[in-house]
Formats: structure tokens, C-alpha cells, sequence
């Protein structure tokens, strides 16, 4: 099964193409353009590169959030122009299951992002990439307690610096890993339509923030 892979959830717009759970190419680009530039450009590299065309691909898998608003919308929008027009099943995996497979040998992995003034988006993984835990947004410190209780964790993501962390565990979300979740889930019998493909936001954006007071 071809695998059409997209990531726009963080300022990292990423691209692969797999063969089920096996990655033929990855591309990302790391600029400040915005998705809405960038993203629909990059998949057209992607398939060409590869010698692909839509009619090959049988699934699209993107992430979902938590993230960049703006990223993901945008992201959910293309993957959904994209389905419909080319009647393609689709699958949303969260951003934060899509990061937790940088991590290895480890028991429980907390997939962590930096939401901006001490708060961040996390989840907690098993060994074999399931979700144990709510996905959460909140303080850091109001978090902290539910990561200790959980033995041999190991964080990954950008938002471990406010733990003062540091490893060497890759802290990109890679449309590669968003891929292998999609497939895993494809096998699961969990694929929807584009019409049932929404974002997971967690939280509300900083303008309904303010607008709300």
C-alpha cells in the first residue's frame, strides 16, 4: 500500500511517501514560508521525485495536532482537497503519537511541545507507541506530577527544555512516523472519510483566548 505521509503542525512542513510502513523518500523544509506556500509545492516535489502519481497513492495520513493552528488547518484542508478529488482514504494520527516513535528503547515515552508561556501539549506512550494517558494541555508544573508517576520515562519533543531536559532524541514531527502511525491505524480498521477528518486543537487559540478574556 502507497502511503501519502503530511506533517504542517509545527514551523516543519514534511512530506514522505511509504510502502506500508516503510519509508521511500522524506522531504522537509525548515523556512519561515508559510504552509499555505510551501506544503502543496513539496508534495508535488515529493511525487515527482519518486516517480508517483496521486492515482498510486491508497492513503493519506497526516497529522492532526496538537500545534500550530494556522499549520494544522491548513494541513487538514490540503489533505482533504486532496482525498475528495481523488477519492483517497484518509487517516488523522496526532502529532504527539507521530513524535513519540524519534524515541527508543525506552518503557513509557512522553511526547512533549512547547505551547508558549509554560504550558505544553504531552502525551505518554507505552513501549509499543499506545496511548496510556490523556492528551494533555496545561502548566508544566501542573503536569509534572503525572509524568513521575510513570518509571523509566524518557521525554521527547521541543518541550522538553522546560523540564531541563536534554537527549539526543530527534524533536521533529516527521511525516515518515505520522506514515507508520496512519498504517498501524489502517490496519486497525480506523481510516475515515474527509469529511470525518477534523484537528485536534486541545485547547483554544490564542485569539479566542484573548477574544474570551
Amino acid at each position: 500500500m502507497k502511503i501519502l505521509a503530511i506533517s504542517s503542525s509545527s514551523n516543519t512542513a514534511s512530506v514522505a511517501l511509504l510502502e506500508d510502513s516503510s519509508c521511500i523518500k522524506e522531504l522537509n523544509i525548515f523556512d519561515e514560508k508559510t504552509h499555505s506556500e510551501k506544503l502543496l509545492p513539496l508534495i508535488d516535489s515529493l511525487l515527482k521525485e519518486t516517480n508517483t502519481s496521486l492515482s498510486d497513492i491508497e492513503l493519506i495520513s497526516c497529522d492532526i495536532g496538537p500545534g500550530s493552528f494556522t499549520g494544522i488547518r491548513i494541513g487538514v484542508s490540503t489533505v482533504k482537497g486532496l482525498a475528495d478529488f481523488n477519492n483517497i482514504r484518509v487517516i488523522g494520527c496526532s502529532s504527539l503519537e507521530g513524535l513519540a516513535y524519534n524515541a527508543t528503547n525506552f518503557e513509557y515515552v512522553c511526547s512533549i511541545l512547547d505551547a508558549r508561556n509554560n504550558q505544553v501539549y504531552a502525551a505518554i506512550f507505552d513501549k509499543n507507541y499506545n496511548l496510556v494517558s490523556d492528551y494533555m494541555a496545561d502548566d508544566i508544573n501542573t503536569l509534572l506530577p503525572i509524568f513521575q508517576t510513570y518509571h523509566n520515562l524518557v521525554y521527547v519533543g521541543n518541550g522538553k527544555h522546560l523540564l531541563g531536559i536534554s537527549n539526543n532524541f530527534d524533536d521533529t514531527v516527521h511525516s515518515m512516523n505520522i506514515g507508520i502511525c496512519g498504517y498501524k491505524k489502517y490496519l486497525q480498521g480506523q481510516f475515515c472519510t474527509s469529511e470525518s477528518l477534523v484537528p485536534l486543537y486541545l485547547r483554544k487559540s490564542q485569539a479566542e483566548r484573548l477574544k474570551n478574556g
